[in-house]
């Protein structure tokens, strides 16, 4: 074990500044170079905290998630048009003809639907097959339901009638597909990162600093945000196909970057990090346990082994340090899935952050479809939020190194509560755009459905990109909440249960997605104005709900990001991990 710090005899005081060099003669650094070591308890606070390089296995995992990315974001693009525009109706192309209700509707049902399946992907991960092999099952169904898409697309199906249960199988084959690389890909990509303990180097310019383990998970889930932001370009290129071609040909695109993605997945396999199942399913005795809880207080501290002993008399099924990681798992799943102050049944923090994120997809498509689109698909307008977030993903990652370096706290709260504020102005933005739309001819308050818009063809007069901006808006939001959310899930998350506390958190965008059935009702002319602005004004309280509720966290958040570390060391000790040599610790 390498000594604390390194030799010096003279007792000579390590400076307890981060940003002043360390002069070599003023220690024994001449006689032994400096080693990279374990950092001390004293250390880790005194320097500042640097990310680690990202490994190998995360790039690659890194690539396939974006390629998937790509399939997802380009087949569900079209989506609205399709379902909504009749065929060969107006400027802009169509299929079903199920109108703006309806379609919003399916839209939000498809993403209820794959937001409550990763449950159940979850289990069997965490349990029985491990993440990879449960991420290629679930990437094979993906698969099918994109095929089965493409056929039923094609104008014979549409013209035989095929057009809406094909479409209504592909949706359950994809969300299917979608709601396990939910449970399974984020945990994948968390394990490719080995190191948990926090380490002593030197830096090139003769500084010391610690590599945080936290720091670099959140460096590479930020690194796999901007790469599915930039595969969400494909967008462009659906949009286009669909206008120009039909949209069997946007889908037969994405279908072909699905299959980048196993591909990917399936040729490296041998180079990834896998942690193997536990082959215990914990659920049952996690629900035990809170059961003996809510009988003793509803304290989980009083469900542990060592009270029911010495206070009941009885012998439970499980340790203490079980229950410890109980609490951590449930801590990080009620930031997810807030609950409130008495005046208020549900705080709808995470919930209305989703509602908002999903306008992106399904309203403001259509509100893009009332405007002047100079020949630009309306479908495509959407691809600036992945633009948006090419652009401002680094710039953020920076403002988080600089601040870390001046050791200014902005923890994961604060980024949380940051994206919910950016969030509601966005909203706010985009009444003020509805209500321009509504100002404007030829159909004033009901947008192409006039005479004078002569069937369709002729939107408001107003330019699309008095809309940009909102993209660019929810962008950042975007990246501030989506990013932290799913970094804290899987940090805070017992090790045998990180898909488990995932899928939970994807039960918070699934009662988001019953919420934006139920908002279908008002997604209608004239009312939009007024959905928008209850949107920005219920994301705007929950913000402040949400940081007066949980900012205490951010105060613990090194103590609790270091029992973390110490936990996980442990549980990676008892469990199988398939790794490559050079990767291992």
């Amino acid at each position: 074990m390498p000594p604390p710090h390194p030799p010096n005899p003279e007792n000579v005081n390590v400076p307890d500044t981060a940003n002043k060099k360390i002069p070599i003669f003023e220690t024994n650094l001449t006689e032994k170079p400096f080693q990279t070591r374990d950092a001390t308890d004293e250390e880790i606070p005194l320097y500042p905290h640097i990310t680690d390089k990202v490994p190998l296995s995360a790039w690659i995992v890194v690539l396939a998630g974006a390629a998937e990315r790509a399939c997802y974001f380009g087949i569900i693009a079209p989506w609205q048009n399709y379902l909504q525009i009749p065929r060969q109706y107006g400027a802009v192309p169509g299929a079903l003809g199920l109108g703006q209700s309806t379609a919003t509707n399916i839209y939000n049902a498809f993403f209820l639907f794959s937001f409550l399946t990763p449950m159940g992907f979850a289990i069997v991960s965490d349990v029985w097959l491990g993440r990879f092999k449960t991420l290629i099952v679930g990437l094979l169904v993906y698969l099918l339901g994109c095929l089965l898409l493409v056929f039923t697309s094609l104008p014979v199906a549409l013209e035989h009638g095929s057009g809406l249960i094909g479409f209504i199988w592909a949706m359950i084959l994809i969300g299917l597909g979608a709601g396990c690389v939910k449970a399974t890909f984020f945990p994948l990509l968390g394990d490719q990162y080995v190191q948990k303990k926090a380490k002593l180097v030197m830096q090139k310019n003769g500084e010391l600093a610690i590599i945080d383990a936290t720091r670099t998970v959140q460096l590479i889930y930020n690194i796999y945000y901007w790469f599915t932001n930039f595969a969400s370009l494909v967008v462009i290129a659906t949009t286009y196909l669909e206008k120009e071609y039909d949209f069997w040909a946007a889908y037969l695109l994405c279908t072909s970057c699905l299959c980048v993605a196993i591909i990917v997945l399936a040729f490296f396999s041998n180079k990834l990090v896998k942690i193997s199942p536990t082959r215990q399913n914990n659920l049952p005795m996690a629900t035990k346990a809170i059961i003996c809880a809510a009988k003793n207080g509803f304290k989980l501290d009083n469900a542990k082994a060592a009270y029911q002993t010495s206070q009941k008399g009885k012998t439970v099924p499980w340790s203490d340090s079980f229950i410890e990681e109980m609490k951590r798992g449930l801590m990080a799943c009620r930031v997810m899935q807030v609950k409130t102050p008495p005046f208020f049944e549900k705080s709808l923090s995470l919930l209305i952050f989703y509602l908002c994120i999903n306008q992106i997809y399904n309203n403001l498509v259509s509100q893009a479809g009332q405007m002047n689109l100079h020949n630009v698909p309306n479908d495509m307008i959407q691809v600036f939020s992945g633009v948006a977030c090419v652009i401002f993903g680094p710039v953020i990652q920076g403002l988080y190194s600089l601040l870390a370096k001046r050791k200014i706290p902005f923890g994961p709260i604060a980024r949380i509560t940051a994206a919910f504020i950016v969030c509601a102005g966005a909203m706010a933005y985009a009444a003020g755009v509805q209500q321009l739309i509504y100002r404007s001819g030829p159909c004033y308050q009901y947008p192409l459905s006039c005479e004078a818009s002569q069937g369709g063809k002729i939107p408001n007069d107003i330019s699309v990109w008095v809309q940009l901006p909102v993209y660019f808006i929810l962008a950042v939001a975007e990246i501030f909440g989506f990013v932290t959310a799913s970094e804290y899930a899987y940090s805070k998350a017992p090790k045998d249960m990180k898909a488990v506390v995932q899928a939970i958190m994807q039960l918070t965008a699934c009662v988001a997605s019953a919420l934006g059935m139920a908002l279908s009702l008002v997604s209608k002319d004239p009312k939009l104005v007024i959905m928008y602005a209850s949107l920005a004004a219920a994301m705007g309280v929950s913000a402040a709900l949400f940081f007066w509720k949980f900012s205490r966290y951010d105060d613990r958040e090194d103590e609790m990001n270091k029992t973390n570390i110490q936990e996980d060391v442990k549980s990676t000790d008892n469990c199988g991990v398939s790794v490559r040599d050079e990767e291992r610790p």
